[in-house]
């Protein structure tokens, strides 16, 4: 679905990321881990299009979109998710979340449409679609939600969590892992999930690539990547024996 080949992004002199070259294949959910500064999101920017390649190719489905701007590449089916949460604070919820339909429709779409949309996003993340209910009582886990609902009402046929459990608390992380494993099986989305928490995601992830320093340094299974010596020299700073 998805081929990622030598892509660089430099800022200035600094090389945020280093040729990194994956794939993607339809229907998996792939992690994309490393410690902060990695280049995970960076690369997310890249593939999303609010950055431009220095170097490489970006295909979708076959087409090359490296280097497309954000609005063109979420109406070609690829949504993502942000870091930091900043919904539209004077509108509600469902406006939200229908704001974000008409934006992946490039405004194609009838009112009525996108408001199902909308409602159908929010009973999915299980938020309320009420007209009266608003962003200003969503705690870590709320916003969430919603970030994830504005996604989905985009109709994605590929979804770029970042870093979807950072806040919360342990059974939140739970319950976040579960939401992405039911939106895989429920609406058939592929998933890529960007994450500097190991835990819960390796054990969600069909597949997981480790970046470091804006390089690949392990793409395998899961367990795999737990007794890689590259891999825990990154995350606990020493080489196993």
């Amino acid at each position: 679905m998805l081929t990622v080949e030598n892509l660089s992004k430099r800022f200035g002199g600094f090389l945020a990321v280093n040729g990194v070259s994956f794939g993607v294949r339809a229907g998996e959910i792939l992690g994309l881990i490393g410690p902060n500064g990695s280049g995970k999101s960076t690369t997310f920017s890249l593939i999303a299009g609010t950055l431009s390649p220095s170097e490489g190719s970006i295909r979708f489905e076959g087409a090359e979109i490296g280097g497309l701007p954000a609005h063109r590449i979420c109406r070609r089916g690829i949504a993502r998710t942000f870091q930091s949460r900043r919904p539209f604070r004077k509108l509600s919820l469902v406006e939200n979340v229908t704001l974000a339909a008409y934006y992946g429709e490039g405004g194609g779409i009838s009112r009525g449409e996108a408001r199902r949309r909308a409602e159908e996003a929010l009973a999915l993340v299980g938020l309320p679609d009420d007209p009266a209910a608003t962003t200003e009582r969503l705690g870590a886990a709320g916003l969430k939600k919603l970030e994830l609902a504005r996604a989905l009402a985009t109709k994605p046929r590929l979804l770029l969590a970042d870093e979807s459990l950072s806040g919360l608390d342990a059974a939140e992380m739970e319950r976040a892992a579960e939401l992405l494993q039911s939106i895989r099986a429920r609406m058939g989305i592929t998933i890529v999930w960007v994450e500097h928490i190991m835990g819960v995601l390796m054990q969600i992830v069909d597949r997981v690539i480790v970046l470091d320093h804006g390089e690949r340094i392990f793409e395998g299974r899961p367990q795999d990547a737990a007794g890689d010596a590259r891999v825990t020299e990154v995350y606990l700073g020493r080489r196993r024996n």
